[in-house]
């Protein structure tokens, strides 16, 4: 968890850890997460964020303004000024993947910097497939076949 005295200006960026005279501010880890996640969501390329039950629970709540279930699929370390964001990503095909990995960070410090106030030193993104438009249909058509394909 980050805090953050209200004053701004007391230190370079305007954060610091500890308390001030008007009260301190502190940002859950969850906040963190859910934002990195609405902007990989919203970075064009990306077919789906996250793995197995994580990647369910994003793409029925992570889609939604405010949601909470953003964060899920985002892991992220906060320092009192400091933040790590790691994220797996399924990508369009045909996509620069090299070229969405640099959209992504650009989008995720951005928004990340912007609502927190922290500073974004590393995102690690890890693409684990590449999704293919057609390769929804062909998964119903394999169930009709009667015999193998190899024996």
């Amino acid at each position: 968890m980050a805090d953050a005295e209200t004053l701004s200006g007391s230190s370079p960026a305007g954060r610091s850890a500890g308390k001030s005279a008007r009260g301190t501010t502190t940002i859950a880890d969850g906040v963190v997460a859910t934002i990195a996640g609405i902007a990989v969501r919203e970075t064009d390329g990306v077919h789906s964020v996250g793995r197995g039950p994580a990647k369910a629970v994003g793409a029925v709540t992570g889609r939604r303004s405010g949601s909470s279930g953003a964060g899920r699929v985002v892991k992220v370390e906060v320092g009192e000024k400091e933040a790590a964001i790691d994220v797996d990503v399924e990508v369009e095909y045909g996509i620069p993947i090299h070229e969405l990995a640099d959209r992504i960070r650009a989008q995720v410090k951005d928004a990340v910097e912007t609502m927190t106030g922290l500073d974004v030193v590393e995102i690690n993104i890890n693409v684990f497939d590449v999704h293919i438009p057609d390769d929804d249909d062909d998964d119903e058509d394999d169930g009709d076949r009667s015999a193998p394909r190899v024996r």
